[in-house]
């Protein structure tokens, strides 16, 4: 047995939106970290084989699991956990990360955007937290829960507030699910990014001003790969992050930490 408090090894992994993005990077890193790793997307693609290649690629198990999670959870729940258990028995790490971005500015936002936005980036994984929960409990696995949140709950935008709103929920969310489910040792946490290089956010590698106005919010100077997401994801589910329960992390360089930055020098409001 490895002496490393943050070793994988042994532990199997669900993953949620895992195709692509921080899902993809988290999917990586807790393959590197030896757990096996389980992908559920919305459609099996090129991105989603190349994730779970990714994955066996660190001599682990994975798979993928094709489900729209912006559904109503009664809708595909019972089946979706069936599949589950097919394709990856025994799974004691649950990654909530499927989360998606579709506001129109607030006037014109619809019920159907908000209900949308709402059953993706809350209830999914509010209801796969109680499925796995449930099956936890029954057998005894001391589970563990990891949400991916966003510094979009903690600070707004003013065309992000069906967004903004679902992320506020989920670090509310956190807080609560470790206070029904830490008395039977199941451990819920939050990793929160700031701006990260996704394909959800390409725009900053096409348009060079909106990039360098992003770093100058950014403490560090940096707006960087997906990838710094996945060591944050693993030491939340490791063995070294034992006494930590309804935490959310935020990795986004200090930008959740800074009130303004200073104005460059020249700087003109015009």
């Amino acid at each position: 047995m490895s002496s490393s408090p943050f070793d994988l090894n042994g532990h199997r992994a669900i993953v949620t939106g895992g195709t692509q993005g921080v899902g993809a990077a988290i999917a990586h890193s807790l393959a590197r970290a030896g757990s096996d790793v389980l992908i559920v997307g919305l459609k099996d693609d090129d991105a989603a084989q190349h994730a779970v290649a990714l994955c066996r690629s660190e001599g682990v198990n994975s798979g993928l699991i094709t489900q729209d999670l912006s559904l109503p959870a009664d809708q595909y729940m019972d089946s979706l956990m069936e599949r589950i258990d097919e394709a990856m028995p025994g799974i004691d790490l649950l990654i909530n990360n499927a989360g998606t971005y579709i506001d129109p500015p607030f006037l014109e936002m619809t019920q159907e955007c908000f209900q949308k936005t709402m059953s993706l980036n809350v209830c999914a994984g509010f209801f796969l937290t109680q499925a796995f929960s449930r099956t936890w409990i029954a057998n005894g696995v001391s589970g563990r829960v990891l949400f991916t949140g966003s510094i979009n709950g903690l600070l707004s935008e003013p065309d992000h507030t069906a967004y903004d709103t679902s992320k506020g929920a989920v670090a509310a969310m956190v807080r609560s699910l470790c206070v029904a489910l830490a008395p039977h040792k199941i451990r819920v946490n939050s990793m929160a990014p700031g701006l990260v290089r996704t394909p959800l956010t390409d725009i900053l590698n096409q348009n060079k001003e909106l990039d360098d106005w992003m770093k100058l919010h950014t403490p560090s100077g940096e707006v960087p790969d997906a990838e710094v997401c996945g060591g944050t994801a693993v030491f939340l589910l490791s063995d070294a992050a034992s006494h930590i329960h309804g935490q959310t992390i935020y990795v986004d360089g200090g930008m959740s930490a800074w009130q303004q930055p200073d104005p460059p020098q020249g700087w003109s409001s015009k």
